[in-house]
């Protein structure tokens, strides 16, 4: 069986999607590295980047990639694009490798690939969402008690993860991330709210008069304010390879999950489809242990070799590299 045209564009758009944001990530560290070479570092709390021409041309493409995505889903269904996004931490981690000479360690590929094994698999398992004709029925699904629960657990996570920032920010890449993620879940629902009214106002339904549609643009511009000032500590931080699929990992669970409350999607599911979201589930957080731990070690000297696990030892008269 053939794939439609529709699916052949929605694919297309996908792939095209990752390939941008994938770049995006690299001239953005680029744009980065340079602001931080001559003001305060991102990491720090400077915002100097936002003079650097090479960190507005990663936005650009950043847009450009977010664009291609959101028209891909209006061409193919969810389960098609969605798991195409993981080729965005290819791209990544490639270009990562011979541009901004990041590398990952060999268990560090492994965690990636159990990362993007992990989330495709829960994404095709995941049930097909409910058809939405106006934004009063958005607006009707976000306010029930099981999503506001939900919110107000994002919101209180959120502010207390912004208070850690000070003391764990710069050691613990799950601060920053989290954040992006968590804040992330919520741009989504906003994202199809808003692209709801617009579809639905080009077709002469204006939906720009309802005070709900209005909320849901004001939710969605804080939200992604918010994700990409600490998105930009989180890559002036750490290792972009590192930043690429954990990111991926955590947005994308966070956005199934806010997606199932909301559009309670569990009603659809049996119980193959669950074992299945269940086993992807084990698969990510393998991948991401993997990758947190491995994480320093693509850096140091990749000629050593490993020969033995250390038990305890006391580094008194190990040999070092002397490489500077």
């Amino acid at each position: 069986m053939g794939m439609s045209v529709d699916n052949i564009r929605g694919f297309s758009l996908a792939v095209s999607s990752s390939i941008f944001i994938g770049t995006s990530f690299i001239i953005k560290k680029k744009g980065l590295l340079n602001s931080g070479a001559t003001g305060t570092r991102a990491g720090s709390g400077g915002y100097s980047y936002l003079c650097e021409p090479m960190w507005w041309a990663g936005m650009l493409t950043m847009i450009i990639g977010e664009i291609a995505n959101f028209a891909a889903y209006t061409f193919a269904p969810a389960i098609l694009v969605t798991p195409l996004g993981a080729l965005s931490i290819i791209f990544s981690a490639v270009l990562a490798h011979f541009i901004l000479e990041e590398k990952l360690h060999i268990f560090g590929v492994l965690g990636c690939v159990l990362c993007v094994v992990g989330s495709v698999s829960i994404v095709l398992h995941a049930p097909q969402e409910r058809t939405i004709e106006s934004v009063k029925q958005v607006w009707s699904l976000a306010t029930a008690p099981g999503f506001i629960v939900y919110t107000c657990l994002v919101v209180l996570l959120v502010v207390v993860l912004i208070l850690l920032v000070p003391r764990y920010g710069t050691s613990h890449l799950v601060v920053y991330i989290g954040i992006c993620s968590l804040m992330g879940s919520l741009t989504v629902m906003c994202v199809k709210a808003v692209g709801i009214a617009l579809k639905l106002s080009f077709e002469g339904m204006n939906q720009f008069k309802y005070f709900q549609t209005w909320i849901f643009t004001v939710t969605l511009i804080f939200c992604c304010l918010l994700q990409i000032n600490y998105l930009n500590k989180a890559l002036d931080t750490f290792n972009t390879a590192v930043i690429s699929p954990v990111y991926y990992v955590m947005f994308t669970t966070f956005t199934i999950l806010a997606s199932m409350i909301m559009f309670k999607d569990w009603d659809l599911q049996n119980g193959s489809q669950i074992a299945t979201e269940l086993c992807g589930f084990v698969t990510i957080l393998a991948g991401t242990f993997l990758l947190h731990k491995t994480k320093d070690m693509g850096n140091s000297a990749s000629t050593t070799e490993v020969t033995e696990p250390p038990v305890c030892e006391s580094p008194n008269h190990q040999n070092e590299p002397s490489n500077p």
